[in-house]
């Protein structure tokens, strides 16, 4: 078992570069925040990580049952449909997107 200076230290570098590394980009985005780069990113990232989110959580299932794909493009559109018509409220679609698929999972 390490000693406890040890793990101390360990803990205060851990807090250190996980400290840095996320207040660094709030530091630099202040700089940034007229730039047209930091403005397309605005609207392209939170596309690309729910696309992302959404292959590798819809991949195991419907891998595992293939007659889940189904019920993934359903619950997709429905995700799709709901951020369009709600004003573009991600927590919302979101969730009625999961809800739909989690019970069409379940009760079919």
């Amino acid at each position: 078992m390490p000693s406890t200076p040890y793990l101390v230290a360990v803990l205060a570098v851990v807090f250190s570069l996980t400290l840095a590394l996320r207040a660094v980009p709030f530091a630099v985005l202040g700089r940034l925040r007229g730039s047209a780069i930091v403005r397309r990113l605005s609207v392209w990232m939170p596309v690309g990580i729910l696309a992302i989110l959404a292959v590798t959580a819809l991949h195991t299932t419907v891998t595992a049952e293939p007659g889940a794909l189904g019920y993934a493009l359903l619950a997709v559109a429905v995700t799709i449909g709901v951020h369009l018509l709600s004003g573009r409220r991600t927590i919302l679609s979101v969730g009625l997107g999961t809800a739909v698929y989690v019970v069409l999972l379940n009760a079919l």
